[in-house]
């Protein structure tokens, strides 16, 4: 659904990544630096609740997962090391985001809460790791409901909105969004076991 959006995006990201290409600034630079400064947005702000400006911490460098695309593609230096490494350190963020989120439940008492974020974690890194395998062993698995910028939006819009006093957004986002992740693998399971498996 977002990836729709991706070209409006980098039309907006070119000229940032043209001043650090000038500045000769990694693509893998960026990506290090996005994933810490989500760390500490989620780490540093959800724990203690508060929520919405953890949530403008960690948009603002989750930006940066798109901007070291765009210098990759602007220098001509991707590589399968920036690759493996987007995708590694985006495990990282993701864990981040709920693992503060988690931590700001259980200091409320909130536990059936904590429960669905850790769920939504869990679910998320299944989506992902369905894919990275499927394509490792030379098979599609580009389907799914709820990919990563979908899981992105929707915990961080609810979480900026109930830290702006909305009441029940966060629970029912997240519950959603544990649903749908829960839809996505099983999707990509099954896409995978039609490919694999004789009819």
């Amino acid at each position: 659904m977002l990836k729709s959006l991706r070209p409006a995006v980098t039309r907006v990201l070119t000229p940032l990544g043209r001043a650090l290409a000038r500045r000769g600034i990694s693509p893998n630079v960026i990506t290090a630096v996005g994933t810490l400064g989500v760390a500490v947005g989620a780490l540093g702000f959800y724990p203690s609740g508060r929520l919405f400006l953890g949530t403008i911490v960690i948009t603002v460098f989750v930006l940066a997962d798109l901007l070291d695309g765009v210098l990759a593609r602007m220098l001509g230096n991707g590589s399968t090391w920036g690759a493996f490494l987007d995708s590694t350190l985006d495990r990282v963020g993701d864990a981040a985001i709920f693992s503060g989120l988690i931590l700001w439940f259980m200091s409320t008492g909130e536990r059936v809460l904590a429960a669905v974020a850790l769920f939504c974690l869990v679910a998320g890194a299944v989506v992902s790791y369905a894919k990275a395998r499927a394509e490792g062993l030379g098979l599609t698995c580009d389907v799914g409901l709820a990919e990563r910028g979908e899981r992105l939006l929707v915990v961080l819009v609810a979480a900026g909105l109930s830290g702006l006093g909305v009441p029940y957004v966060l629970a029912v986002g997240l519950w959603l969004l544990a649903a749908a992740s829960a839809f996505t693998a099983g999707q990509r399971i099954l896409h995978v076991y039609r490919q694999t498996v004789p009819t």
